[in-house]
Order: C-alpha cells, then sequence, then structure tokens
C-alpha cells in the first residue's frame, strides 16, 4: 500500500489534497503534517512512497524540507505545491531533487498524474535497489581457507580507501571477482564498475578503447567516442590481463594515474578523470620488467596494494563448498531442484588437479549434474569428469 505524505500549512488546501487522494484510490496511505518541522519527524520515523510539500511555511519552508529530508531518505520523490510567486522556486527544487511541482490551487488530473508518475518512480527505484543486490551475488567470493579469509579480510581494509590494487594469480582463479568486492565495498560503489579486458583488444585498438578517440582520429573514426576512462568517471576501472598491454598505452596509462587527466587519441585536450584503478594479471610482471615488457614505473603506480588469488590447487578445503554453491546456482538457473553429491564423489574431486582452477571446477560440476544420476557418485565422477 503507498504511503504518501503531505506537508501543508493551509488545513483547506492539506484536506483537499487528503480528500482528493484518499477518494481517488483507497489503497492509498495519506498522512498529514501542518508545517515542515513536524513533517521531516515523520520522514524520519516513516518510510514514504511520495511527499507532497509546500514551499512557502512557517518554522521550516519547502526548501529546507526537501534538502533535509534528501539527506535522511534520498530516494523518497518530493512533489512541491507552489503558489503563484513561487514558480522560480519550484524549478529550482527540481534541481535540489524534487520530482515535480503542481501550482495552486491543484488541477485534478495535472495532481493525479504527478503523483502516479512519482509513485512509478519509486517503484522502480526500489526495484533497481533489488536487481543490483541479485546481481552482486554474481561475484560472491566461496570459502573458507585462510587464503580466502586473508583476501576477504584485504578488501575490508583496502576497499574503502581510493589505493590502487594489483590482483595476481593463474587464469581462471577469481580475479575479477576479488574487483568487484573491492568496487560494491567502496564509496564508490554508486558509481560505475568499468571492466576491460586488455588481451582481447588489439594492441593498435587499446589506446583508443581505454582513452577515446576523435573524429578523424584514424581511418574508422567518423565521430568523437569517449575512452573507458571517461565511462568508469566517480568510479572504478578494472583492467584484466594487464600484463598483456602494449608498452605504448601503458605510457598513457601511467599519466593517467599520474595526473587523473587522459588525452583522447588525435586530441591533445586534457580531460580531468576521477578514477580509482584495480588491475589484474595471470603473468609475473617483475619478470615482464626483467624482460623489457613491461614499465616498472608503471608496476609501481599499479602495485601499492597487491593481493594474490591463489590456486584451486592450493585451497582444496574449499572445494565442497564450491560443488555445493555451484550445484545449486546451476539448478536455479535450469529450474530444478539441486542435486546432492556424495561424500566419495566430492573427495575424489578433491583429489583432481585442477589446472583451470574455478573455472574448470564450474564446468565440470555443470557437466556432472547435466549426465550425473539423481545423487552424483564417485563412479559419475570417474566417468565424466575425467581431463
Amino acid at each position: 500500500m503507498p504511503k504518501i505524505l503531505v506537508i501543508e500549512d493551509e488545513s483547506a488546501i492539506r484536506r483537499v489534497l487528503v480528500k482528493i487522494l484518499s477518494e481517488e484510490n483507497d489503497t492509498y496511505q495519506v498522512s498529514e503534517a501542518e508545517d515542515g518541522l513536524v513533517g521531516i519527524e515523520l520522514v524520519k520515523k516513516e518510510d514514504y512512497d511520495l511527499v507532497l510539500c509546500d514551499i512557502k511555511m512557517p518554522k521550516m519552508d519547502g526548501v529546507e524540507v526537501l534538502e533535509a529530508a534528501k539527506k535522511i531518505k534520498p530516494e523518497t520523490p518530493f512533489v512541491m505545491i507552489s503558489g503563484h510567486g513561487d514558480l522560480d522556486t519550484a524549478v529550482n527544487t527540481m534541481r535540489l531533487g524534487a520530482f515535480d511541482y503542481i501550482s495552486k490551487p491543484p488541477d485534478l488530473n495535472r495532481l493525479l498524474n504527478t503523483v502516479r508518475n512519482a509513485l512509478d518512480k519509486k517503484e522502480l527505484v526500489v526495484e533497481n535497489k533489488r536487481l543490483k543486490k541479485k546481481v552482486s551475488k554474481n561475484y560472491e567470493m566461496i570459502g573458507e581457507s585462510d587464503a580466502i579469509q586473508q583476501i576477504k579480510d584485504m578488501i575490508e581494509k583496502v576497499a574503502a580507501t581510493d589505493a590502487r590494487v594489483l590482483i595476481t594469480g593463474p587464469n581462471g582463479t577469481g580475479k575479477e571477482l576479488v574487483s568487484h568486492w573491492l568496487h560494491q565495498k567502496s564509496d564508490r560503489s554508486k558509481g560505475p564498475m568499468i571492466e576491460v579486458n586488455c588481451a582481447a583488444i588489439p594492441s593498435e585498438l587499446i589506446e583508443s578503447e581505454l582513452f577515446g578517440h576523435v573524429k578523424g582520429a584514424f581511418t574508422s573514426a567518423n565521430k568523437d567516442r569517449a575512452g573507458k576512462f571517461e565511462a568508469a568517471n566517480g568510479g572504478t576501472i578494472f583492467l584484466d590481463e594487464i600484463g598483456d598491454m602494449s608498452l605504448s598505452a601503458q605510457a598513457k596509462v601511467l599519466r593517467a594515474l599520474q595526473e587523473s587527466k587522459v588525452q583522447r587519441v588525435g586530441s591533445d585536450k586534457d580531460i580531468k578523470v576521477n578514477v580509482r584503478v584495480v588491475a589484474a594479471t595471470n603473468k609475473d610482471l617483475k619478470k615482464e620488467i626483467a624482460d623489457g615488457k613491461f614499465r616498472e614505473d608503471l608496476y609501481h603506480r599499479l602495485a601499492v596494494i597487491l593481493i594474490k588469488v591463489p590456486a584451486l590447487n592450493d585451497r582444496r578445503e574449499d572445494i565442497p563448498l564450491l560443488v555445493n554453491y555451484f550445484a545449486k546456482k546451476i539448478a536455479t538457473a535450469q529450474g530444478t531442484v539441486a542435486k546432492k553429491f556424495s561424500d566419495k564423489a566430492i573427495k575424489l574431486l578433491q583429489e583432481y588437479d585442477w589446472t583451470g582452477n574455478i573455472r574448470e571446477l564450474r564446468n565440470v560440476i555443470e557437466r556432472l549434474i547435466i549426465l550425473g544420476g539423481k545423487e552424483v557418485t564417485e563412479e559419475d565422477v570417474k566417468l565424466f569428469a575425467s581431463k
């Protein structure tokens, strides 16, 4: 049931608004406040789906109510009620976060349409929050081994800072999960998380991908285009497989880190960026430095915090948890009940050599669920999980 608060010092107008809303939709739960101070106290105590607020009121005017409420309940939509002389102020309140405004005396259709639209927006905000929580579950870090616990502890200490992080470890170990945890637990979590797989982008295009380009910078550049650093402004950029980046691109990344500026390919104009950089690699960057393939100064800029993700073979005690996690996740995706794995089946999986790490284990679990019996047995593992 949508909860609406009407804050209006003129009792006659307040009664009219309450009557209109109550008669229009008997599911609306409408509350009243005779001034801004009472309104703010109610906003603190209750979660309203919409607030209708007069602009000119004694004790605390509507602009002050809006500013205070946005600090307490930033997602609550406000519709401002304006007298004839308050229109400029009403427009300004939208810059402060108001959803819309209606004029006195309120036009019935205009009022009801505005209320419906504002409630729809609130519903969308709630749904988006729910979906974000659902998406974040895709990046759960499963495990209770000492190695995984150390990584989780490190993330807790580092996430709230803007310190650059270099994540190392073999392919398939979950380095991207660490990057997402760092972002989601940081103050930048409301900003974008932009991922760039440096190994998947041809060397001649990597600079354009990262920094953007201007029209005419090269043959296929038919319009200006922002790069990933600009897209990540206010958030985090994750440079995966940074060890595969060309030396020329490394030099530009170094400048971006040093000066918080980028230049689009073909332009000499600086663009300020506020980005946290998290990088990952499966390579030994110190060896790459010795071989002249990676810049030492860039390494030191990136590796303020080092997080090493272990191979699955080094955390075999986590395999039972991972098996159950993947079995449930795959069953949910397929709309079926999760299959049970026998103790002997799990023990055998713990003995395998997981050269492909977590990624390989997940694929094997899916294969066993599809091809195995009602309960996945040791014999199923021997038949279907062989290398």
